[in-house]
């Protein structure tokens, strides 16, 4: 793959995203990012956001909802909040025997699989109490 040139708003876009620990949306790092620079365009702000998972610089987090982003890149599981929305990492060691598996049992090259964990947070199981 081509690499392709850090541009400013692609520096904007990945201290960001690398501020934040929360799982943030593209809709919410544009807002960040549109708070330190009036001029950049949410489709700017989306692009980038695509590019620099491209380049591994962040992780995508493809959930059912919404598109999610992160800083961290090792391998690693989230919970999802079904009262909330708020995504989470889940503490815990990826197991890589379970893409072994699938690769043998499938005949594919598995690269990674992702879990999702849903349930509710604790602020929203201590709302219900």
């Amino acid at each position: 793959m081509k690499r392709q040139r850090q541009t400013k708003q692609r520096q904007l876009v990945l201290a960001a995203v690398r501020a934040r620990r929360d799982h943030p949306s593209a809709d919410q790092i544009y807002l960040d990012v549109r708070a330190i620079d009036d001029k950049i365009s949410r489709g700017t702000v989306y692009r980038n956001l695509n590019v620099l998972a491209r380049q591994h610089e962040i992780l995508h987090v493809k959930l059912l909802q919404t598109d999610r982003f992160e800083a961290r890149l090792d391998a690693h599981y989230h919970a999802i909040c079904t009262g909330c929305g708020a995504v989470s990492d889940v503490p815990g060691p990826y197991h890589v025997q379970m893409d072994e598996q699938a690769a043998e049992k499938t005949g594919y090259a598995i690269a990674r699989h992702r879990t999702l964990f849903e349930g509710l947070c604790p602020d929203c199981r201590n709302k219900d109490t």
